[in-house]
């Protein structure tokens, strides 16, 4: 019997591109469906987030997303751009964002079709896998491409119905934190939620539980 479970994800999120291969291939190796659920990341929904944080948090959270990257052999730079638009020295948030929120509406239709995880996957490898220039040129319709979509149609889907889409993000967000939590990235499989990157493992053993089968 095929398992369900829903990833929640965000395109800005390191610790979701740390994860979101991972769960990629375990979706490949087992009979498992993993959704993609995108949500739009804390510099949105929570803009003071960062000011609110003791002063060591950045420069911890920089130092362990590097040594995650290197632990498991994953590809890893900084953004180039960032797909939020932020001051790093105040950690103020832009008011004009000119990538997140079509990057998570593209996440949305693509999630429609169920190529959601593979979409995401990607295109966070491009924005964190050290692509410069990741919005530019053909970047964005090659990760379409190689997930099995039409980027002109998903391009037309994401710019005729924007409402709709936030809409379907706002729900997302909401079912994330009725399952239990509120940060990304995090795996909700029969109704459990598993945040972070360092819990695959942990899911792993409790699809097991659930008669995980090989494909």
């Amino acid at each position: 019997m095929t398992l369900n479970a829903q990833l929640y994800f965000s395109f800005r999120s390191p610790y979701s591109y740390l994860a979101i291969g991972r769960y990629r291939a375990l979706a490949d190796m087992f009979d498992v469906e993993i959704d993609l659920r995108p949500v739009y990341p804390l510099a949105i929904r929570e803009p003071d987030f960062f000011e609110r944080n003791h002063p060591n948090w950045l420069g911890y959270t920089i130092r362990d997303m590097m040594r995650v990257a290197q632990f498991h052999g994953i590809k890893f730079a900084p953004p180039k751009p960032d797909p939020i638009v932020q001051n790093m020295t105040t950690r103020e948030i832009a008011e004009d964002q000119p990538h997140i929120f079509r990057l998570t509406r593209l996440g949305q239709a693509a999630a429609r079709q169920g190529k959601g995880l593979v979409f995401a996957d990607e295109v966070a490898t491009l924005i964190w896998g050290g692509t410069e220039g990741w919005n530019e040129g053909d970047h964005l319709p090659n990760a379409a491409i190689k997930a099995g979509l039409d980027w002109e149609a998903l391009l037309s889907e994401v710019e005729a119905e924007p409402d709709s889409l936030d809409a379907e993000i706002a729900a997302n967000q909401s079912a994330l934190e009725a399952a239990g939590h509120w940060g990304v990235p995090t795996l909700v499989f029969d109704g459990e939620p598993f945040f972070g990157q360092d819990r695959i493992e942990m899911v792993l053993w409790r699809m097991n539980e659930h008669g995980l089968a090989e494909l």
